[in-house]
């Protein structure tokens, strides 16, 4: 049975995945290059939008370690969640602004949310260390990013019956820009249980100064985190390998468009993502709490390869069904591993590090994630902008996988809470 503490952080997961299906993955891509940006060549706004996610990314890589530090002194960490959070909700409401031409405008605030969206995912995912005990970790994880798939379709189904009901070709303005408020208030209401019921146990006790405090606890956190080699690898690991998969979240609704995919097809091919996604997490987190998690991360890694593979050559395809079912067999791929990889990501370096530090490890932890989706996104944008189309961007892709592989065979996971606290 699942606690309060750990079903209301779970219930997080529903609320902010609906930014990350609808904002992020689905329909500002598309809205952004279709209505936002129409003028600019398809390459260019490609790249663009993969700018905005480095930049993002980059800005939230220099800000995690100092957050981080600072949220573990007691009593912070939720309320820098909240600070956050309370950003990422009023920006991405205000998507809704930017209308043809404004495409500045509209990256700008799609970078705002995205760092508030990824500086309360960096204390959401360091809660798991306050919420659940080691042995329930991999198990409560994989339901967060589960539910958290299935939840977010929901409003996702709406928007789509609603462009359906509309009759028009492509999503209509007024939709999309209704569907940045619909994310923002769906990941509000479920929120709540999370600012209610879940608190911070694993804390250091904060001084009369924390802020200084913090900075020089993170100058210690640096030097001593080679010490944790686990960790350490893991982190080295996770940079690359965890690139990859930011980026094709990321990037697959402009490179589906790019490729000459229709915008049904690419929101039909997402929703179906969602769905299997659901079961497919599941069956990680249960799997991994009764064996181990590193051979499964290996599997999604392969998966990814051959996503990467197939990717490549999807534009050669002439035939218009052809090349809307490889897209559909792609999307089927990224569901079977996308939850699965995430989930038993941030549950494995849970339970490699000392949990009254778990914000100051997590902030290292998002930095790695941060950095990785800067350079996967800029690859991509600038390796496809410079050979005028975006397919060439999945080769750097596909390197970042094996990278990332050959570091994990580096690291021992931990088989028992003993060893998990010596490691």
């Amino acid at each position: 049975m699942l606690t309060r503490a750990e079903k209301s952080w779970i219930l997080y997961d529903v609320g902010n995945s609906a930014y990350s299906l609808i904002v992020v993955t689905a329909i500002l891509p598309i809205y952004f290059k279709a209505t936002v940006a129409p003028d600019l060549a398809p390459a260019d706004s490609t790249a663009y939008w993969g700018y905005a996610n480095g930049l993002a990314a980059l800005i939230l890589a220099l800000i995690s370690p100092l957050i981080g530090t600072l949220a573990d002194c007691a009593g912070m960490k939720k309320r820098l969640f909240a600070l956050f959070f309370a950003v990422g909700v009023a920006t991405t409401a205000l998507l809704a602004l930017p209308g043809p031409g404004g495409w500045l405008v509209c990256l700008l605030l799609f970078v705002i949310s995205r760092i508030g969206w990824g500086g309360s995912s960096l204390f959401y995912d360091s809660f798991l260390c306050d919420v659940s005990p080691h042995d329930r970790m991999h198990d409560v994880s994989s339901r967060g990013y589960a539910y958290g798939y299935i939840g977010s379709t929901l409003p996702f189904v709406a928007i789509l019956a609603w462009v359906f009901l509309s009759a028009a070709d492509g999503i209509p303005a007024p939709i999309a820009q209704a569907s940045f408020v619909l994310s923002a208030l769906w990941w509000a209401l479920f929120t709540l249980p999370m600012l209610r019921h879940v608190e911070q146990r694993h804390a250091r006790p904060a001084g009369p100064h924390p802020l200084r405090d913090s900075l020089r606890q993170l100058v210690r956190t640096m030097r001593e985190a080679a010490l944790h080699r686990n960790a350490f690898l893991f982190l080295l690991a996770y940079f690359f390998y965890i690139d990859g998969v930011d980026t094709v979240i990321a990037m697959a609704a402009a490179y589906g468009i790019d490729a000459g995919l229709g915008a049904a097809t690419l929101a039909g091919a997402i929703l179906m993502i969602q769905i299997v996604a659901f079961p497919c997490a599941l069956l990680y987190g249960r799997y991994a709490a009764r064996h181990a998690a590193r051979p499964l991360i290996f599997l999604a890694i392969a998966v990814y390869l051959l996503i990467t593979l197939i990717a490549f050559f999807l534009p050669d395809v002439t035939d218009a069904e052809l090349r809307a079912g490889l897209f559909w067999l792609l999307s089927f791929l990224v569901a079977t591993s996308m939850g699965g990889i995430q989930a038993l990501s941030r549950s494995l370096f849970a339970r490699l590090i000392p949990p009254d530090r778990s914000a100051e490890f997590f902030g290292l932890y998002n930095i790695m994630g941060r950095l990785a989706a800067i350079l996967g996104p800029f690859l991509m944008g600038l390796v496809g902008s410079l050979a005028g189309h975006s397919r060439w961007g999945t080769i750097p892709l596909a390197l970042l996988f094996i990278a990332g592989a050959l570091l994990l065979r580096l690291i021992k996971e931990p088989v028992s809470i003993t060893n998990e606290m010596s490691a």
